[in-house]
């Protein structure tokens, strides 16, 4: 590891050479298949983790893609010759993706991944060398301007998007441009921002060597690169969102006191929406004393917009702090240095009263709705990615029940989605459960309980009956006064419609 600045890029204006490179990659299976076929589940997935020895260990013959996996990932000085088999090696080596080194070998510039796309393209994002893997997996390098490449973080905001075409699409804070990426296949024009010159650099490389289209660059920190009265129908942000003391390193740190950068960025948002547009983050947030987190989260969701805020994870102080210690490389250095740190960090949250640290997606979407819907609320089970139509039909769901009073809902039909069970709880041997519980097995993965008569309702939901019809012929069955049945059951058909177990049909 080191403190040294950044290398040199690639040129971004050489389109010429760029194809023939990504030709020359594709020719020789350097793909996200290739690379699983090459070196198997093991070492693919060690890869992930930063960890090189099985894929050294899987390329030590003398195939083009163990050349290029040698060189573009484990960053292995090749022999010239042996490269120039694969790839044009002096005109890659004169716009800057290899470098002589040694008597007469060459090595990569910048580290090359490749990286499926949801609809089976070819993609190869670029980084900087020892940084291919972002977020707290401790990267290669700690120099200031360093960009990362794919991270949890980034294929989660990348899975989570809603993807419907749209006219404008923003991608703020691009880093390597997954994002841009991402909305170059269903946005007819992508803007990309970022503070850091060298991550607009390495995102004009990672588009053109994918083969999508270009995005428009700006420069700058937040919305500051975006006009006044510019809209976008997308904006999505994997911020530096790490609370920390002081902005350290610029791909996680914002510069901002606490969570300021990330409700500075969801506030700010609202504005730059379209109708019916959504804004999507990946976001941290203080656990203050004597303050409830989600009236924390509440006030910063921007007027004139439906809201759903979900909290993923929660990490204590201390756990926080080392996590992102270990990032930088903290904790393999002088140990002194690193108490000091520590000190800094903990300093930092005792002065701000701030106890834990939560994680989480957030999505806005403009809305014309008198009364916005803001759901915050903690989920950390797992769940079925993608999950972008799984958002996007929630809030299909919110304006349906907005436009629905208790009659109309009785008036309408429903059907139970699929891949929902029930679950009986209670003691063994006892006639009847103790509770009820309607399962998902897609998309959040919830569970909910719900009474005989919701279990009842819900279980003979095929689209062929109205509501009220099916509450009157359980009403019969059960021995109930229908009229009391109909007034108390709506509000559990419209958690169940909330949380997708039951969608309408007409």
């Amino acid at each position: 590891m080191t403190d040294s600045g950044p290398a040199s890029l690639p040129a971004a204006d050489r389109p010429e050479t760029t194809a023939r490179l990504r030709d020359a990659l594709l020719a020789a299976s350097f793909t996200a298949d290739g690379l699983l076929d090459l070196l198997g589940a093991p070492a693919y997935a060690a890869l992930a983790r930063s960890e090189t020895v099985p894929a050294l260990r899987a390329t030590r013959g003398d195939t083009p893609l163990e050349t290029l996996v040698r060189l573009f990932l484990l960053q292995q000085p090749v022999a010239r010759e042996r490269v120039a088999a694969v790839l044009p090696v002096e005109e890659a080596v004169e716009a800057g993706w290899l470098t002589r080194v040694g008597g007469d070998e060459v090595a990569a510039t910048v580290d090359v991944r490749p990286y499926g796309g949801p609809g089976g393209e070819d993609w190869f994002i670029v980084s900087d060398l020892g940084c291919a893997v972002g977020g707290a997996g401790g990267i290669g390098q700690r120099a200031e301007g360093v960009v990362l490449g794919v991270g949890g973080a980034s294929t989660t905001l990348a899975g989570i998007t809603v993807r419907t075409p749209v006219a404008a699409a923003l991608d703020l804070g691009t880093g390597s441009g997954i994002q841009a990426l991402h909305a170059s296949r269903h946005a007819t024009r992508v803007t990309a921002t970022d503070l850091n010159p060298r991550a607009l650099h390495i995102t004009a490389l990672t588009l053109a060597l994918s083969g999508a289209p270009a995005a428009e660059l700006r420069e700058g920190s937040l919305f500051e690169p975006v006009r006044d009265d510019e809209k976008f129908d997308l904006i999505v942000s994997n911020p530096p969102f790490v609370i920390s003391p002081g902005a350290r390193l610029t791909y996680r740190d914002g510069g901002m006191g606490g969570d300021d950068l990330c409700r500075s960025l969801v506030q700010q948002a609202g504005e730059r929406l379209n109708e019916g547009g959504f804004a999507q983050f990946l976001a941290n947030w203080q656990h203050v004393a004597g303050e409830d987190w989600q009236d924390r989260l509440r006030s910063w969701v921007p007027r004139g917009c439906d809201a759903w805020i979900v909290q993923r994870e929660v990490q204590d102080v201390t756990q926080y702090a080392e996590l992102w210690l270990r990032d930088a490389g903290d904790h393999r250095g002088d140990p002194a240095e690193y108490q000091a740190r520590y000190d800094a960090w903990l300093d930092e949250f005792e002065a701000r009263k701030v106890r834990a640290v939560g994680f989480g997606w957030i999505t806005l979407r403009r809305t014309g709705a008198a009364e916005p819907s803001i759901t915050v609320e903690e989920w950390p089970h797992p769940v079925e990615q993608p999950l972008g139509d799984t958002i996007r039909a929630h809030f299909d769901r919110l304006d349906y029940l907005r436009e629905h009073d208790d009659a109309a809902l009785l008036a309408s039909h429903f059907r139970l989605v699929g891949e929902v069970v029930q679950e009986q709880v209670g003691l063994p041997g006892a006639e009847d459960p103790e509770h009820v519980v309607l399962r998902q097995h897609r998309g959040m993965r919830r569970a909910t309980k719900v009474d005989t008569v919701g279990a009842g309702f819900a279980g003979v939901c095929d689209g062929s009956l109205s509501a009220g019809r099916i509450l009157d012929a359980i009403a019969q069955l059960m021995g109930e006064d229908s009229v009391r049945l109909r007034d108390r059951t709506p509000a559990q058909i419209r958690l169940l419609v909330e949380q997708g177990f039951l969608e309408p049909t007409q």
